[in-house]
């Protein structure tokens, strides 16, 4: 039970930092990006081949990758989805939008990954030496993810809760057309705050690849979830994503160790329904009037 509730928390973390992002992007830039997941997996595959080409610690790597996903999403967010904010009379028009370029999108990185790496699971030893931790063992790359991860979650948090540029994302991701009568340029926040979140699940991503495997295909499985954590805590709110990251990953933990592997999608589901029956608007979330 101890070693089930700390890998929950250990996965509970991942998902919460995954889910910060897809935040940012959809609360913000009101893009529901379902290539979401694509962005983590190329992060992996990158990491993956830092360390075995150049034998390159992944959190070294944290500081190549970082920068690089967020001037990839950055382009991808004025070429691809720029038109369509353009076009779109209202933010619900540009959501239904985003969603079918960003399907398409992750169609086309999956095919890319695919043809380089092909479907093959992929994974390296880093860290991996075990711990000991509350009469439990525990190997010591979960341990170093979910240290970074905190880092890098609470580092985002303050950054947008204490910064006079996280206070205008935040007014943006309220109400853009009010934002734009205090002098918030909404256009270049909305492509920052996107690219940020293309950067954080790609450190995600990072993370990740330290102790689980992945694959080409492996990145629907993580939008899925990112997803799932989004809508729980409440659209926009970051406590809302620690908090439902956490609940997913305690209970994916609990039904994989204690009753059968093959339920924890399952359970996910279940989970959300729950939350949604209870709470339509998320855990933390508001309902709109």
């Amino acid at each position: 039970m101890t070693n089930a509730i700390l890998t929950g928390l250990m996965l509970g973390g991942m998902y919460a930092l995954i889910a910060m992002g897809l935040t940012l992007q959809y609360g913000v830039a009101r893009i529901m990006n379902l290539s979401y997941g694509e962005v983590l997996i190329a992060a992996a595959f990158g990491a993956q081949g830092l360390f075995t080409g150049w034998a390159l610690s992944p959190f070294a790597g944290l500081a190549f990758v970082i920068p690089v996903a967020f001037l990839l999403n950055l382009a991808i967010y004025r070429v691809l989805l720029s038109p369509l904010v353009r076009r779109a009379r209202t933010r619900d028009a540009l959501e239904v939008d985003s969603i079918l370029a960003t399907f398409g999108l992750a169609f086309i990185l999956q095919g890319i990954m695919l043809s380089m790496f092909g479907g093959a699971y992929y994974s390296y030893s880093y860290l991996a030496s075990p711990v000991h931790l509350f009469g439990e063992t525990i190997a010591a790359n979960r341990l170093a993810a979910l240290a970074v991860c905190i880092l890098l979650g609470g580092s985002l948090y303050l950054a947008l809760t204490q910064t006079r540029g996280g206070t205008a994302i935040r007014a943006v991701a309220v109400d853009p057309a009010a934002a734009q009568l205090v002098a918030i340029d909404v256009a270049r926040t909305a492509a920052f705050t996107f690219a940020l979140g293309g950067a954080l699940v790609a450190s995600a991503g990072v993370l990740i690849s330290t102790f689980l495997t992945f694959s080409a295909t492996s990145g629907v499985v993580f939008t899925m979830k990112a997803l799932i954590v989004v809508v729980m805590g409440g659209v926009g709110n970051m406590l809302g994503c620690l908090v439902a990251g956490l609940l997913l990953g305690v209970s994916e933990a609990l039904v994989a160790s204690l009753i059968d592997p093959g339920l924890t999608l399952a359970v996910n589901f279940a989970l959300f329904l729950v939350v949604l029956l209870v709470k339509p608007a998320g855990l933390f979330g508001r309902a709109s009037r």
